[in-house]
């Protein structure tokens, strides 16, 4: 449940970067902020390969 919890929190990437140190700080921020992104998008493709796999073989 508190996985759930952390992907739906706001998070406010432009006050982060506006306080960032230095600029590996901002790619840091920017790059964590798009793994939920790539996951879902990999994991929805695994889901698609998988079915049209399954269904080929029928």
């Amino acid at each position: 449940m508190g996985f759930l919890t952390t992907l739906f929190q706001q998070v406010d990437i432009e006050e982060k970067i506006k306080n960032a140190p230095d600029k590996g700080y901002e790619i840091g921020v920017f790059i964590g902020s798009m793994i939920p992104f790539v996951i879902l998008i990999i994991l929805a493709y695994a889901l698609y390969r998988y079915n049209k796999k399954r269904l080929d073989k029928e």
